[in-house]
């Protein structure tokens, strides 16, 4: 997913001369073909994230499209009020980066994940929240954001992500992608999290449940529409994010169906309102936190009631 952002980047730069890239003290190396697209338009501004926002906003207020990029928390908590000062307040035109979304960073501790990204972005007025699923996706995301006229953040997983998307999928903001089509259950996930719930739909078949899978690349503007047929269907929704359950995805879930009035049943897998400080690998931190296909497709077979298939299942 970073390579993916960053061949984007280095696209987009060359295209359009508006486009700057800034950095953190991060990932130096890797925006050397941003720099040879577009010489004395990447700026590394050092590890003063609050100056960085500050900066890109200037940028933005001159007309430029300037990409701000760090890992997740350092782009979003970290300089917060001014993101929400001088971009969301002021609706700049920059656009926030925040690398290793979720548990990416396992062996760094809990500092340096992003348990609370979403639901810090996703609160900011015209704010725009963007989580790709896999490399093809950041790439197509990337320009979609370079596209919108406004703030956006951009949550990336870290590198190594599997294909999950056909070459050919649509990207459009604000709008989600039925990935399957079934009517026991909804798996509803957002990031690279659609890999587990893809994984966990197929041992729900392996159990006789068929589960729809909704993939929100957008996490705000919210899909309502898609996320209400498939609750209408299935009765069941499971949402599923590598973050808290505060604030996030099924946040945005629970706020949607309850306003449109479905009769579903909510489920939300994520951080349990807790710091994840098991240390590890995101693998391991995705099982000890029971964020891993086969422990979300035991947490459906519970809510959907199916004690008999969950025993067997076992």
């Amino acid at each position: 997913m970073r390579d993916a952002f960053f061949e984007a980047l280095a696209e987009l730069a060359a295209e359009d001369p508006r486009v700057w890239a800034l950095t953190g003290d991060l990932g130096i190396g890797l925006f050397d073909p941003v720099e040879e697209a577009a010489p004395g338009r990447v700026l590394n501004v050092g590890i003063a994230e609050q100056a960085m926002v500050g900066i890109a906003a200037g940028l933005a207020y001159a007309g430029n499209v300037p990409f701000a990029y760090s890992i997740a928390p350092f782009a979003t908590s970290r300089p917060y009020d001014q993101i929400r000062v001088d971009v969301a307040m002021a609706r700049a035109n920059v656009k926030l980066v925040g690398v290793g979304g979720g548990v990416s960073y396992g062996y760094l501790g809990p500092t340096h994940h992003a348990i609370e990204d979403l639901a810090l972005m996703r609160s900011l007025p015209g704010m725009t929240v963007l989580a790709p699923a896999d490399p093809a996706e950041a790439l197509r995301a990337t320009r979609a954001a370079a596209e919108h006229e406004g703030p956006v953040y951009l949550r990336l997983g870290k590198n190594g992500e599997p294909k999950l998307l056909p070459d050919d999928a649509p990207f459009q903001i604000g709008r989600a992608t039925l990935l399957r089509s079934g009517d026991d259950v909804t798996l509803a996930s957002t990031g690279p999290m659609l890999a587990e719930a893809l994984d966990a739909a197929d041992r729900l078949s392996a159990a006789g449940v068929d589960a729809s899978v909704l993939h929100f690349a957008t996490v705000k503007p919210f899909d309502r529409d898609a996320l209400s047929a498939c609750a209408a269907r299935t009765g069941t929704v499971i949402t599923i994010e590598e973050h808290s359950i505060v604030g996030g995805l099924g946040s945005a879930a629970a706020e949607s169906l309850a306003e449109d009035g479905v009769p579903a049943q909510l489920k939300r897998i994520g951080l349990r309102d807790e710091f994840a400080f098991a240390v590890g690998s995101r693998e391991h931190l995705l099982r000890e936190y029971g964020l891993t296909g086969n422990d979300i497709a035991r947490s459906a077979l519970a809510v959907l009631g199916a004690h008999d298939l969950e025993e067997s299942y076992a």
